[in-house]
């Protein structure tokens, strides 16, 4: 007996690009998965006490801490901050390297939906600028249309398949978008004026979406359960890496005291899944990114440093 169907929901533009961008990520990218796991106790101890220092509406979330963390790493292994072409026929292929990290962060917006978010520059933004620019952003998605501010990604993407000679791509994403039951409904007449009458620094714009040098997703954020954490996330095409950041669970992890004694105690462990593209880097490219976290995690004093930065290379949008 046939099972019955209770609902049929057709795609969004919102699950339409997701499905997209994870599919063509599965089908070209060779993932490889490895998953570190810091001993974050002394850091957070540091956290805790720089926070009791600051008022309440200023104090540094974990979600921050990971976000500046995960950028001094990218800075101090470059080629994970990268973009590739790559033309399998040809067996043809190029990197570029990317001066500024700026991460891609998906997010949950007041209505559930996700939407994927750019932070510019999060190399030279202090632990109170990565704060601000993030708050900036969750208070402009208050005004925003998602599926207009994602029908103009939708839009932009398809005219870069054009200049890339890819035509009948472009043609067939028109098609999907705007015929039949699977059409995308954007705004039109009276409410689309009002709108785009919004100040574009009061809502997102498709320059908030546009994908960023590296992916970070803290499932962490969402998911608080201790009992898990994540192994595999998708690459997203023409980027080189992405980044999953777990919830924070204790351990049993191994230490050393001052006499060279080694003990096992109980330690808040913070796991990062740690994904590369195969045909642009290979592990040694990864191990500066590893030998630089265990370095802040070893020195956890630095997070003082970062909490007294008041000027950031970048201003907030």
């Amino acid at each position: 007996m046939k099972n019955p169907v209770t609902n049929t929901e057709y795609f969004d533009i919102q699950r339409k690009i997701v499905a997209n961008m994870t599919s063509q990520s599965w089908h070209d990218v060779p993932h490889v998965s490895y998953l570190y796991e810091a001993d974050a106790s002394d850091l957070l101890t540091v956290l805790r006490l720089g926070n009791a220092e600051r008022p309440k509406d200023r104090r540094v979330s974990v979600n921050t801490l990971a976000l500046k963390l995960i950028a001094e790493g990218l800075k101090a292994a470059p080629a994970m901050n990268a973009h590739i072409r790559f033309n399998r026929d040809l067996v043809r292929g190029e990197i570029d390297t990317l001066q500024r990290v700026d991460i891609s962060m998906p997010m949950k917006l007041p209505n559930g939906k996700m939407m994927t978010v750019t932070v510019p520059d999060c190399g030279n933004r202090s632990l109170d600028g990565l704060a601000d620019y993030v708050k900036n952003v969750r208070r402009r998605a208050l005004n925003t249309d998602l599926n207009e501010a994602m029908y103009e990604v939708s839009l932009r993407d398809s005219l870069k398949e054009v200049r890339r000679g890819h035509l009948l791509t472009a043609i067939k994403r028109l098609i999907g978008s705007k015929f039949g039951k699977h059409r995308v409904k954007n705004l039109h007449g009276e409410d689309r004026k009002r709108y785009y009458a919004i100040p574009k620094t009061e809502r997102l714009t498709a320059d908030d979406l546009e994908q960023g040098s590296v992916t970070v997703s803290n499932l962490g954020s969402v998911c608080r359960d201790p009992h898990g954490t994540p192994g595999l996330i998708e690459i997203v095409p023409p980027q080189v890496c992405a980044i999953a950041v777990g919830a924070l669970c204790e351990k049993p992890v191994v230490r050393t005291d001052a006499g060279g004694k080694k003990r096992i105690d109980v330690g808040t462990v913070l796991p990062l899944s740690i994904c590369f593209d195969h045909r642009a880097l290979d592990f040694g490219d990864i191990v500066p990114f590893i030998s630089r976290l265990d370095e802040l995690f070893a020195s956890p004093e630095t997070l003082l440093e970062w909490m007294g930065e008041t000027k950031d290379a970048t201003e907030v949008a």
